[in-house]
């Protein structure tokens, strides 16, 4: 059976964005040697700062190089596919026969299956392993992880993955991660829209929003919303939750597109997801996603 992927073990990480780096973080913490890739040199600058024992390297088959395992924490699906395969020195490059690649991006389930089944046909291993719980759990080490793939492979992970969150789901095979990830983020989504209109009409009968905020979360109408994003985020207005309205309108748009590829009849999903796409448009890429309450507002 192979080795776990336990510290000492030297991993390649490629992204260092609002979530990669904090992740990155706590693999550098448990002992992991890391080396690092990010199209921002001041990111990577940054990171080794902070972190010198860290590797900064020139591309992503160079990350790749020389490394047990890679983790891919990017935007999207299609990004992931152009840094592993398609792109300029693509990790699959100088990737090593029996180090997978695990994606923790939230991307396409079935791009996801079409990525795996190209690096299979290269002999390399992938896994799916997208997380949930945003940048104050990225930064505690206490992320849900969905893990899509052969189990074995994910068990070898799981060293690695328990570095950065506290509990790992295997959710099926390759892309299983993502889907149910996708699936997660719309129920959140639907939470955070549902509670933002609920304090809207409150106040314009003239309740107090927080004492709704307690009333929700001391009831049946309790959500991650409700105790996660309410008093911090959305009342004060300040929309400082962590997590972008593009990446958000970017995960419904997944679980739209899977529901109809599958062939169900998700009339509330296509709903939601139509939702945040204009919220997306309409405040753009920098915004965060507390910020439809903006658009429920009318502003």
């Amino acid at each position: 059976m192979s080795t776990p992927l336990a510290p000492p073990a030297t991993i390649a990480f490629v992204g260092l964005g609002m979530m990669g780096k904090p992740m990155a973080t706590r693999l550098v913490a448990a002992g992991y040697k890391l080396r690092i890739y990010d199209l921002s040199q001041q990111a990577m600058s940054e990171f080794v700062g902070a972190n010198p024992s860290v590797l900064a390297t020139a591309s992503p088959r160079a990350a790749a190089e020389g490394a047990d395992a890679v983790v891919c924490m990017l935007p999207d699906g299609k990004i992931v596919r152009a840094a592993v395969l398609d792109g300029a020195d693509p990790v699959a490059a100088g990737l090593a026969a029996d180090a997978p690649l695990i994606d923790m991006s939230s991307s396409a389930p079935t791009g996801t299956v079409a990525l795996g089944k190209a690096l299979a046909a290269r002999g390399f291993a992938m896994i799916d392993a997208p997380v949930s719980g945003g940048v104050r759990r990225a930064i505690d080490g206490s992320l849900a992880i969905m893990a899509g793939g052969d189990p074995v492979i994910v068990d070898r992970a799981r060293p690695l993955l328990l570095a950065m969150g506290k509990t790992v789901f295997q959710a099926g095979p390759l892309g299983a991660g993502h889907a149910v990830k996708a699936l997660n983020n719309y129920l959140s989504a639907s939470s955070l829209v549902t509670m933002c209109e609920a304090l809207i009409v409150g106040e314009k009968f003239g309740l107090d929003q927080e004492l709704m905020a307690d009333v929700f979360n001391a009831s049946s109408g309790m959500s991650n919303s409700t105790q996660v994003k309410a008093k911090p985020f959305v009342i004060p207005r300040n929309y400082a939750g962590g997590f972008s309205m593009a990446l958000m309108a970017k995960d419904l748009r997944t679980a739209s597109d899977l529901a109809r590829e599958v062939g169900a009849e998700a009339h509330t999903l296509k709903d939601m997801a139509d939702i945040w796409q204009r919220a997306y448009e309409k405040l753009g890429r920098e915004a965060d996603h507390t910020a439809i309450h903006k658009i429920l507002l009318g502003e």
